[in-house]
């Protein structure tokens, strides 16, 4: 007779949860690496301001020039470029690998490269390239975490430190280990996993804890934009969503597509004093065509954006999106060092305010939330990156569902095509 199994037993776990006492002696290293590396990328973050206040508000009301007019903005970027090409061709290790070739997942690098990738990285910040600091940042904490790491316990393997450090900059960057944890476990995704998953996201998610309160306790990053208040989603905000997360998704991959070939253009120079001023020069023709806004890392610029979404009309919001789309393609492709998140995040922002200028019945946090999904999912292939982002952006919970449900053409549009990374050979990753 054929023995009929319980449905409410459960088969036992083939792999055994860890012990506790296994768990706690990871506890004070992810503390202190979370803590260490928000630090760091608090204390760029803040050169890079000082500088950049120094660049667009002494220098030029000491020369009578307008901060923002065309002239000051060009000369700014072209020796933004100048100056990163110097560190670039004369810093030890030429301040780390092309970034085109790289993403979230940094290399790990040779001490000796560090401080050069730490300079070029805030001279961006502060020059105005439309480039953000996660990048170089994690690059730096990862390979800072793997180099004292092996000094202090040279047993751990590698592959901890990296996890930690990673985790402890993402928490930081976004002021909650939650986005420290999703990014984890997207990576553990495609890796075989012993024990629980929660175990391997223990230290990480201690390590991003540490991170976001580092950096809530020094700087109090805040990501809401304050957009009108959403209530409950109804059908015309669904099919909102839908179509301007589409709609951005196609966008971004616009972007994917054009990056090989921009990278290519400006690789044709051959050297850094070449490639960068170049940079340059085109990133202020089309700051004079975008505007101020369209400048920097972006993320204090959606705020202005999203304090009078009637304050442009739809023809600025839809020239901003394709100018700062346009500004993060080639800063990224000439070699400026720095990373495509948050000038994503303005392009989804200022699509999503175009979407409610162009119809009304789009709903302001719909459309920025849907707008930045879609970019995002294109731009940098993190669905819960993506998801996270555009929903804190507008802290809603009402939007939530509607982002998920709209994730999914997006995502389509998006799965199995180049990402905007690249091999070192200048064909892209798939």
């Amino acid at each position: 007779m054929p023995v009929v199994q319980d449905s409410t037993q459960q088969e036992p776990s083939a792999a055994p949860a860890s012990r506790a006492r296994d768990l706690l002696p990871s506890v004070v290293p992810a503390l202190v690496v979370g803590a260490v590396c928000s630090l760091l990328l608090v204390g760029v973050s803040r050169a890079a301001e000082e500088l950049q206040d120094v660049l667009w508000r002494t220098v030029p009301d000491a020369l009578g020039v307008g901060r923002y007019s065309v002239l000051w903005m060009f000369a700014v970027l072209v020796a933004t470029g100048i100056a990163v090409g110097l560190v670039v061709w004369k810093a030890p290790g030429h301040a780390g690998p092309d970034p085109a070739t790289t993403g979230l997942d940094a290399p790990v690098l040779p001490p000796v490269v560090l401080p050069g990738l730490l300079l070029a990285s805030a001279l961006v910040l502060a020059g105005g390239p439309s480039l953000g600091p996660e990048n170089p940042i994690i690059a730096v904490n990862v390979s800072l975490a793997v180099w004292l790491g092996a000094r202090v316990a040279p047993r751990a393997p590698e592959r901890g430190w990296v996890a930690l450090a990673e985790a402890g900059t993402i928490g930081a960057l976004f002021g909650t280990p939650v986005a420290a944890a999703l990014v984890i476990s997207e990576a553990l995704a495609g890796q075989r996993i012993k024990g629980h998953l929660w175990d391997s996201l223990f230290a990480p998610l201690t390590a991003g804890a540490a991170g976001a309160l580092t950096a809530d306790l020094v700087s109090s990053p805040s990501f809401d934009l304050d957009l009108p208040p959403f209530g409950s989603p109804g059908w015309a905000d669904l099919l909102s969503a839908l179509t301007v997360a589409s709609v951005g998704a196609l966008l971004g991959m616009c972007a994917v597509h054009a990056f090989p070939y921009v990278h290519g253009a400006f690789r044709r120079l051959r050297h850094p004093m070449l490639m960068l001023p170049a940079g340059g020069v085109v990133l202020g023709v089309l700051a004079a065509l975008g505007g101020h806004l369209t400048l920097f890392k972006g993320l204090d610029e959606i705020a202005v954006l999203a304090a009078d979404p009637e304050g442009w009309s739809a023809g600025g919001f839809a020239t901003m999106t394709v100018v700062k789309l346009a500004a993060l393609v080639v800063a990224a492709s000439c070699g400026f060092r720095g990373g495509r998140i948050f000038p994503a995040v303005f392009v989804g922002t200022a699509l999503g305010l175009c979407a409610h200028a162009l119809v009304p019945g789009v709903h302001p946090a719909v459309g920025v939330a849907a707008g930045v999904l879609g970019v995002l999912l294109a731009i940098t292939r993190q669905g819960w990156v993506s998801l996270f982002v555009a929903a804190v952006l507008v802290a809603s919970p009402g939007v939530l569902a509607l982002l998920c449900i709209a994730s999914l053409p997006a995502w389509l549009l998006v799965t199995g095509r180049p990402q905007m990374q690249l091999r070192a050979d200048g064909s892209p990753v798939r």
